[in-house]
């Protein structure tokens, strides 16, 4: 035996030592989260006692249409909400209480077509009208008022950030007030603080900023860019408690961190990843569950459309713990899109 080959045996009998040693550094890499969808029984669903509102394009009395459903954790029984043929519903919001459902209607064809801001019962009934040509509402923590975005043009646009500016409107007045910034022009995905002190929403191409997440006040003008603590992507959720965060950072990554809205500015600590699949797919719309305990988010195709209204189909919802575990809720594909819990009341 020649002394290189004695010499490259030694090393790679002390690689493989190191490797296997349970103190080295290979040792301490973490887990990533899984890429793909795990079998079902991965997740102990049924002991999951929330359900899940989302939206769906299916046929309904003979045409294809966007329609909001409701179905348990395991994706056991779903129920068409809506039933309208001639309408689109999409970008279901549970009001915290669990009584009511906010969401976008698209109304009209072509140059026609109009997006209005509704909400209605849990269970479907007593629709009602906020307004037009408004965007993406999301409750506030009392599930008295919410709060939209008007829309940039009075001319149709499936882009999520054609918008102008923030309002709220009160249920039991049924009137309307705009936000002290009238700047929040490209915002969109906005959701408010269960102390219904902050928003978080995504920016794009507005208000100085290229693409961001941003926090703002409630009830003063000032923003924040959350790029400085390392946050960056969109569709920004707080948990049901105000102290963590969720969002896309990329097409194929969901997100999650710790933040804190106590100080004069937020500020975001501990960011991990959660889900991860490949540049073939893509995974968006993430909410955590009531009880954090769980996300759910959609997982598709990577020519699907995830804003509101685009089409995607084979698309579906998913469900994951927070250690990277996830399963696949719909194996239709029908646009499985925009999950949203339904807490206890």
């Amino acid at each position: 035996m020649s002394a290189a080959t004695i010499a490259f045996a030694v090393v790679l009998a002390l690689t493989t030592s190191l490797e296997a040693s349970p103190g080295s550094d290979s040792a301490a890499v973490q887990p990533q989260p899984e890429r793909t969808p795990q079998p079902k029984e991965t997740i102990d669903l049924a002991a999951i006692p929330f359900k899940l509102v989302f939206e769906t394009y299916r046929p309904t009395d003979g045409k294809d249409n966007w329609e909001l459903f409701m179905m348990n954790a395991d994706g056991s029984g779903p129920v068409n909400l809506t039933n309208t043929p001639d309408v689109d519903e999409m970008y279901p919001h549970v009001s915290p209480d669990a009584t009511k459902i906010s969401f976008v209607v698209d109304e009209g064809r072509g140059r026609n077509r109009i997006r209005h801001v509704y909400y209605m019962d849990i269970d479907g009934k007593n629709r009602v009208h906020v307004a037009e040509h408004a965007r993406q509402p999301c409750w506030c923590f009392d599930s008295k008022s919410i709060a939209y975005l008007k829309g940039e043009y009075k001319r149709y646009s499936t882009r999520e950030y054609a918008t102008a500016e923030l309002m709220f409107y009160y249920l039991d007045k049924k009137w309307h007030r705009p936000h002290v910034n009238a700047d929040l022009h490209h915002a969109y995905a906005t959701c408010w603080s269960p102390d219904g002190k902050w928003f978080l929403a995504a920016v794009q191409g507005g208000m100085g900023y290229s693409d961001t997440i941003i926090a703002f006040e409630a009830f003063s003008k000032d923003v924040y860019d959350l790029a400085r603590w390392g946050v960056k992507g969109c569709r920004p959720e707080f948990n049901f408690d105000g102290t963590k965060m969720f969002w896309g950072e990329t097409d194929w990554n969901l997100m999650t961190a710790d933040i804190d809205t106590t100080g004069r500015e937020p500020k975001v600590t501990n960011i991990q990843e959660l889900v991860r699949c490949s540049r073939k797919f893509k995974v968006y719309h993430i909410e955590p569950s009531p009880d954090g305990k769980y996300i759910a988010f959609t997982y598709g195709s990577s020519r699907g459309g995830q804003q509101v209204g685009g089409k995607a189909y084979g698309w579906n919802i998913c469900i994951s713990d927070l250690t990277g575990n996830w399963v696949q809720i719909t194996d239709d594909g029908l646009h499985n899109k925009e999950p949203d819990w339904v807490p206890i009341p």
